[in-house]
């Protein structure tokens, strides 16, 4: 049982992983063309989770996305917490 909820544990951190991995590309794609930084955040919390860690940089060469989501189990609350994240780099479009 116990092995069993550690898989599906890990199931569960690696789907965040994709997640963050999906929205740093699509986050760090809107704001390298221009996009409100603000409005790049909320893009990047909707395609992963209202909790996660937003990070985005840009200057006049490229722009940076960082997202980062601590996973707990679904039964395990008490647990704690695996940081999941993911980057992404793009040149700054002018």
């Amino acid at each position: 049982m116990i092995v069993l909820a550690a898989a599906l544990w890990a199931i569960q951190a690696v789907n965040v992983q994709l997640e963050c991995v999906d929205a740093a590309r699509a986050a760090v794609r809107a704001a390298a063309r221009g996009e409100p930084l603000d409005q790049v955040r909320e893009l990047a919390r909707s395609a992963t989770r209202p909790d996660a860690h937003v990070e985005i940089t840009r200057d006049a060469e490229f722009t940076h996305a960082e997202i980062a989501v601590d996973v707990r189990p679904a039964w395990g609350a008490s647990l704690p917490a695996v940081r999941v994240s993911a980057s992404a780099t793009a040149a700054t479009e002018q």
